[in-house]
C-alpha cells in the first residue's frame, strides 16, 4: 500500500511538472498569485513604537581627506617654474658718501715774535720857536756834494749806501740846544731833511759835520747824491732843502 501511494505521488508529481513546463510563465505566476491571494488574509496594521532620535556621532569615516598632498605637488611645481624663470639680481652695495668736511676753520694763533722790539727812536728836542736862526726857518738853498762816508761827528759809523748827509760846521756848531763840547750830544744828530735838485728829491739824515761847506750847503753820501744827479757833475748848484722835523 505504501509502495502504491509513493508511486501515485510520483506520477502525480511528474504530471504536474510536465503541465508546468507546458503552461506559459505568466499564466503560471498569475494563477499562483491568485491562489496565494485567496489563501492569505490581509494582515492587520502593526503598531510601531516611537523610538527616540539617535544623534549621529561625528564619525571620521565621512571626513574628507586632507588636500595637503594635492596642494603640495602644484606648489613644488610652481616653485620650480618660478625659480627657473626669475633671474635673481645680485645686490650691489653702494659705499656711503664721505662725511662732509667740517666747516669750522681753524684759526692759527699768531706765534710770538722772537725778535726784540725796536728801540724807540730818540726824539730830539725841537729848536726854540722864538728867535730862530734863518737856517732853521723855511727853504734853504746851497750847493750839493758827496763824500766817502765813515765814522761821523755824531759818533755814528755810516756806509756809502746809507742816505745821510753832513751839514756845514757853521750850522752844526750853531744849532739851537748845542752848548759845544762832545759833538755826539748835538741835538741836530739824526734829524732829517728833504733835498731837491731839478725835480728830483731824496730824504737824508744829518749825522756828520762838514768843515769846507758853507752854512746852507749839504755834503751827501754817494747813494743819496745819485738820487739827485750823476756823479760826473761832482758839485750841484741850487740844491734846495727843508727840515722834516
Amino acid at each position: 500500500m505504501s509502495f502504491i501511494l509513493k508511486s501515485f505521488l510520483l506520477a502525480l508529481s511528474l504530471t504536474a511538472s510536465a503541465s508546468a513546463l507546458a503552461t506559459p510563465h505568466v499564466v503560471r505566476h498569475a494563477a499562483h498569485h491568485h491562489a496565494l491571494a485567496a489563501r492569505v488574509a490581509a494582515p492587520e496594521p502593526m503598531e510601531v513604537p516611537v523610538l527616540p532620535v539617535r544623534k549621529r556621532q561625528n564619525s571620521k569615516r565621512c571626513k574628507p581627506r586632507s588636500s595637503s598632498a594635492a596642494v603640495v605637488a602644484p606648489s613644488s611645481t610652481s616653485k620650480a617654474a618660478s625659480s627657473s624663470s626669475v633671474v635673481r639680481s645680485t645686490p650691489t652695495s653702494t659705499p656711503p658718501p664721505p662725511p662732509p668736511a667740517p666747516t669750522t676753520s681753524h684759526v692759527q694763533q699768531p706765534k710770538p715774535s722772537s725778535s726784540k722790539p725796536a728801540a724807540p727812536a730818540t726824539t730830539k728836542p725841537a729848536a726854540p720857536v722864538g728867535n730862530l736862526p734863518s737856517f732853521m726857518v723855511g727853504t734853504q738853498t746851497g750847493q750839493g756834494t758827496f763824500y766817502a762816508t765813515g765814522l761821523g761827528a755824531c759818533g755814528i759809523t755810516n756806509k756809502d749806501t746809507d742816505h745821510i748827509a753832513a751839514v756845514s760846521h757853521l750850522l752844526f756848531d750853531a744849532f739851537p740846544g748845542y752848548a759845544g763840547g762832545n759833538p755826539n750830544n748835538n741835538p741836530i744828530c739824526g734829524r732829517t731833511v728833504t733835498a731837491t735838485y731839478k725835480g728830483k728829491s731824496t730824504v737824508v739824515a744829518l749825522t756828520d759835520r762838514c768843515e769846507g761847506c758853507k752854512i746852507t750847503d749839504l755834503d751827501f753820501s754817494p747813494s743819496a747824491f745819485a738820487d739827485l744827479a750823476d756823479f760826473a757833475l761832482g758839485r750841484l748848484d741850487g740844491v734846495t732843502w727843508v727840515w722834516n722835523d
